[in-house]
């Protein structure tokens, strides 16, 4: 009995000891910011943006802190401690970071923008609106180096480019960066006080890729700004800028050999010089117009080469034109309704991006010199061009809710020689119960062909939708559709997405990029998520999905059932692993037994060496055989950042296809393609770039140096040039190669804010 009341009385020292306790323990726990929200000070006086942090008006700043790992930390204290301050003025919001961390730590590249990301960086994250539409992503590495991206729900579009000034520097503690952000650089509701959604994000690559937030990002939360904190008390701006002119000068000179001509030499053509001229005008703060003259709407980079001696369909490049990158979410939806590069050479165009309240509008028009034409089919698709062409593309967006919307789509094409497409539909969003979304698009197009067939002379007369309609250009008129739905769910642990697609065999994008047609497709797709933040892994997250291909007739095509699993590991070390079980009907043969795997692995736990590789092993059909065979083939690519040293930095890259008859047969085709990028730094401004790349299908060598010179996204000088060569000849076994084209340009642009 003695020892039992013993025991009894020790159990409620415990519990008393343990309730005195407590609040010391509360005090000492760690609590995220929840949506929190910040008052933002005006201050007076110049402020010089150089990384120092040292002018008076930094002591008047307010200051955020309390940041959270988010990842791979579940909402837990950060091992480093992290500071942000902020004012504005008339004309610019000031933002002072401070990463406090071990210097010899830190990673830091001098390299163009955009080019950071394998670096520490800190940034804002602003969703001005507040609707979770969209979103800027401001960033920058610790020596000020920027990147700019558009946050979207279904992207992040690196392409984005705004001006703002930047510079940082390492320091004992770690490293600080000092920002100004122009106003009129954003888009914000025209309203005498501003009421922002934001965060800001650090990320510290190190053992992992570790991911800190000012405001608490939740797993189990698929709207990633609804989560952000409020940024308030801006009060009294505007964009400041009404006018903006970009002038561009542009000189080239081009060359080419008669490749048909034996021993003829390089032709020459006469220097020739084009101006430009891009007009902005801000006719509110979120409504803008812009036109092009005489654009000079070449790639200062050539498209790097892709494999595709087994494919029956149009390669998709992307779009690089910042006339076009501006505003272009607006434009995407699930059925790819709209590619800007479909208006391929214009001698003008004109473009009005904004919004009013929740509504947002996009508008493009413009006169193509040299229109391309992709006429999609069940199992193919031709690519022609077209001459001249005139385009209109009008889109609106009503957000409604929180992170769901409302859509409507036009485009029409009218060609010079006669001909026309159209395209009218909408689209939805809607999420509920938080972790669920359902998404629709329904497109209806009207074709009116050219009735000039010698523009499709190279595709023939074939035949399409049953026998009712020829591929030529003959005058024919017809109407398709398109439809897409989707249930989706987004959560900490179980997601789910299923999709169905439908494609009628009339239904033509003349301003977009839909390559196949006459399909229906249903898909399911399931994985569940597991994660830590252990000595070896982060996150696991095994995965299946399943799918089936019909066509209009009800005639099968496709079927598969494809397992996977996706591993994140310590060493900010990727993998990903699938096999693939699939039957297929392909131009009326029937390949069961379809087998195949692949491998992705990828490695960023160096800042020197960054290496990645893929590898497919299995069965593939060989769709350009007469007739197609199951055959069995292997696709590898490989690719590696480099950084020798801060300023210098060699991306290689390396793709290798070859596909033989079953049972170890003879090949049908092999080559590979390999690519090199040197890029070397001289300061922030001006940099040298050189591209290698050797395409062993063709059997063409190219060589693209390239010389930079750049204040802003906008004000650039660029000086370079192009180099083709091939073997002209390579059945006499001759090892020589002959230069076929070569190009020297030069081009300077200067923005003008008026």
């Amino acid at each position: 009995m003695r020892a039992s009341r013993s025991l009894i009385h020790a159990g409620w020292a415990v519990v008393y000891l343990a309730l005195a306790l407590t609040p010391c323990w509360a005090q000492d726990a760690f609590v995220p910011n929840q949506k929190p929200s910040i008052q933002v000070p005006r201050i007076e006086g110049a402020v010089h943006v150089d990384g120092e942090l040292d002018e008076p008006m930094w002591s008047k700043a307010v200051r955020a802190n309390n940041f959270t790992e988010f990842k791979p930390g579940d909402q837990t204290k950060p091992p480093v401690e992290t500071e942000v301050l902020l004012a504005y003025d008339t004309n610019n919001l000031y933002l002072g970071f401070i990463a406090h961390d071990d210097p010899s730590t830190v990673r830091s590249s001098l390299r163009d923008r955009d080019q950071i990301f394998s670096d520490d960086w800190i940034g804002i994250f602003l969703d001005t609106y507040g609707d979770a539409a969209w979103a800027y992503e401001l960033v920058m590495n610790p020596l000020g180096v920027q990147g700019d991206l558009r946050w979207t729900p279904n992207d992040e579009d690196v392409r984005f480019d705004i001006v703002f000034a930047s510079r940082g520097k390492i320091t004992a503690e770690g490293y600080q960066v000092e920002v100004a952000i122009p106003f009129s650089s954003l888009r914000f509701p025209d309203r005498a006080e501003q009421s922002w959604r934001v965060t800001f994000i650090r990320t510290q690559p190190r053992d992992s890729r570790r991911q800190y937030s000012w405001a608490t990002i939740s797993r189990d939360e698929p709207c990633f700004p609804c989560q952000f904190g409020t940024l308030e008390g801006i009060s009294g701006v505007r964009r400041a800028t009404s006018l903006e002119l970009l002038p561009s000068v542009t000189g080239s000179q081009f060359a080419e050999r008669d490749i048909f001509e034996p021993g003829a030499s390089l032709d020459s053509d006469k220097a020739d010089a084009d101006v430009g001229l891009g007009i902005r005008y801000s006719l509110t703060s979120s409504l803008t117009a812009d036109a092009t003259i005489n654009p000079d709407f070449s790639q200062v980079e050539a498209d790097a080469a892709q494999i595709d001696v087994n494919t029956t369909f149009a390669l998709f490049y992307p779009e690089r034109r910042p006339f076009f990158q501006e505003g272009g979410d607006l434009f995407d939806t699930w059925i790819s309704a709209v590619y800007t590069r479909s208006i391929n050479d214009p001698a003008g165009a004109v473009k009005l991006t904004g919004r009013q309240g929740r509504t947002s509008i996009g508008y493009i028009g413009g006169r193509d010199e040299h229109t391309p034409v992709i006429l999609p089919f069940e199992e193919r698709s031709d690519f022609l061009l077209a001459g001249r062409s005139y385009s209109n593309i009008l889109r609106i967006k009503q957000t409604f809710q929180e992170d769901s919307f409302l859509g409507m789509l036009a485009t029409d094409q009218r060609l010079s020689g006669g001909g026309s497409g159209t395209l009218l539909g909408g689209d939805s969003s809607y999420r509920f119960k938080k972790n669920y979304r359902i998404e629709a698009q329904g497109i209806a197009s009207r074709t009116v062909e050219p009735t000039d067939s010698t523009l499709s002379a190279e595709i023939g007369t074939g035949l399409f939708d049953d026998g009712t309609h020829t591929a030529a250009f003959d005058g024919e008129d017809f109407w398709g559709h398109a439809v897409y739905a989707s249930v989706e769910r987004d959560a900490r642990r179980l997601n789910f997405d299923l999709d169905y697609w439908e494609t009628s065999p009339t239904f033509r994008a003349p301003n977009g990029f839909v390559t196949q047609n006459d399909s229906r497709r249903s898909i399911f797709w399931l994985g569940s998520t597991f994660q830590s933040d252990t000595r070896v892994w982060e996150e696991i997250q095994p995965n299946f999905s399943v799918g089936r291909v019909w066509n209009f007739d009800g005639e099968f095509k496709d079927e598969w059932f494809n397992p996977g699993i996706f591993m994140r590991l310590k060493k900010q070390i990727g993998v990903r692993a699938s096999y693939l079980f699939s039957n297929e009907q392909f131009q009326g043969d029937y390949f069961g037994g379809i087998r195949r795997g692949t491998v992705e692995m990828w490695c960023d736990g160096s800042e020197r060496v960054q290496p990645g590789f893929y590898v497919a092993s299995g069965r593939f059909i060989a769709r350009r055989e007469n007739p197609p065979v199951l055959g069995d083939g292997v696709n590898v690519s490989g690719w590696a950042t480099l950084k020798p040293f801060q300023r210098f930095v060699i991306e290689p890259e390396y793709a290798y296809s070859q596909l033989r008859y079953p049972d170890s047969g003879p090949f049908i085709f092999t080559g590979y393609i390999l690519r090199s990028r040197f890029s070397y730094q001289f300061t922030r401004e001006l940099f040298a770039r050189l591209v290698l790349q050797y395409d062993n299908f063709d059997d063409a060598f190219a060589i693209d140096p390239l010389l930079t010179y750049k204040i802003n996204p906008f004000t650039a000088f660029y000086a370079g040039s192009t180099h083709d060569f091939t073997r002209l000849d390579p059945a006499s076994g001759s090892t020589d190669m002959k230069q076929t084209q070569r190009q020297y340009f030069a081009k300077l642009q200067y923005l003008f804010r008026i």
